[in-house]
Parts: C-alpha cells; structure tokens; sequence
C-alpha cells in the first residue's frame, strides 16, 4: 500500500467509531462538512511532507468538542483525541500528542501560527475561502442574527465584518501558500480594495 493513502484499518475504525458522532450536529458542522475537511486535508497531504494517517485522523477527530461549548471546541477536541487509547493501534504517544496540537491551533482566530504542518494542514482545511462561500455564508448569518434590519444595516456589518477578518490587515492567517485558500482570500482582498466591486458583490448575494 503506497504511503500516501490512508491505512485502510484506521479508515475503517474512524468510519465505524468516530464520523457517525458528527450526526449529531449542526447541519454545517455535520458530517458532510467532515468529510469535505478530511478531503482537503488529504489533498494538502499529499503536497507536503506530511504523514497522510495523522492528517486524516486530525481531520476526522478536530470538530468532536462541538458537542460541548464552541468557544473551546478546539481544546475538547484535542482532549478527545488524545485521550483514545484506540489510536496507539496506529500512532505513537508522540504523534498523538502532535495530532492533539494540531486540533487545538486550527480556529481561524488564533493568534500564533501552528505547532506542525499538520496544525497548518488542518487550519486550511476546514475553511473555504472561495469568494461565494464567504459572502453568502456571511450575508446569511448576518440576516439571521438580525432579523429586522434593512439591507443598507446588513452591509454596514458585512462590511465591518469582511474587513476585519480579511482585509490585508485582517486576523485570519493561511499558513500554506500555494493552496486553494490562497487564491480565494487574494480575491476577496482585491473585491475590498474597491468599494463599487465590495457593494456589488454585496448586491449580487443579498438577494439570493
């Protein structure tokens, strides 16, 4: 077996043990939205250095503490991980421990760069930065948390919001240059650049 696909016992232990946790949650922190991680993580995998095992298994493990509170998602994850005594079938208590690293550094927000390759692998794989997917998913959470504003308000707070996070000057960080996430985040920097484009766009998915 090459040793860029993943074991075909660990796959299987993950499909069996660990994926079918994800159902239930969330629709967009469900198991579809699993699997597109797992994908993107294996594709970044394959590009770098990276031990395609604990790539998959990182992926498949990172978004478990969303059973409990969100806003330390990361840090339950990581524990979750590090605490199943079923993966030394496959990893040693020091890949384990760099797998649970990798868990607690992949939110968008953080401020240091992540530990490993694995940590930059994960927290390019569970965004996706192409420009349709940000403003709609934006617009939409926006109108959703504010129910009654007209749509002059919804792009004062797009705007606020896109800015901040991804804006030249904005927190989120890519840790691997030549992905996907890259291209799609230059693009979004250029649509800020300019007003008239920011508006437009703005427009074009208000009212889808």
């Amino acid at each position: 077996m090459s040793s860029r696909e993943v074991n075909l016992e660990l796959m299987s232990f993950v499909e069996s043990n660990i994926l079918p946790q994800y159902n239930s949650l969330e629709s967009h922190h469900g198991l579809s939205k699993i699997l597109n991680v797992i994908k993107q993580s294996l594709q970044l995998a394959r590009i770098t250095t990276a031990d395609i095992n604990m790539a998959y298994t990182i992926a498949a493990y990172h978004d478990l503490g969303l059973n409990g509170p969100k806003a330390i998602h990361h840090i339950t994850g990581g524990k979750i991980l590090s605490k199943d005594a079923r993966l030394l079938n496959w990893f040693s208590k020091e890949q384990i421990t760099t797998m649970k690293e990798a868990i607690e550094d992949h939110r968008a927000s953080m401020a240091h760069a992540p530990r490993s390759i694995y940590g930059c692998i994960i927290a390019e794989a569970v965004r996706d930065l192409s420009l349709e997917t940000v403003f709609k998913d934006t617009i939409t959470v926006i109108r959703k948390q504010n129910p009654n504003a007209r749509k002059e308000e919804v792009f004062r707070i797009f705007k606020k919001h896109i800015t901040a996070k991804y804006s030249i000057n904005g927190y989120i960080r890519l840790w691997i240059p030549y992905s996907n996430n890259a291209k799609g985040l230059k693009e979004i920097r250029r649509i800020i650049e300019s007003e008239v484009e920011l508006q437009s766009s703005f427009n074009r998915y208000f009212i889808l």
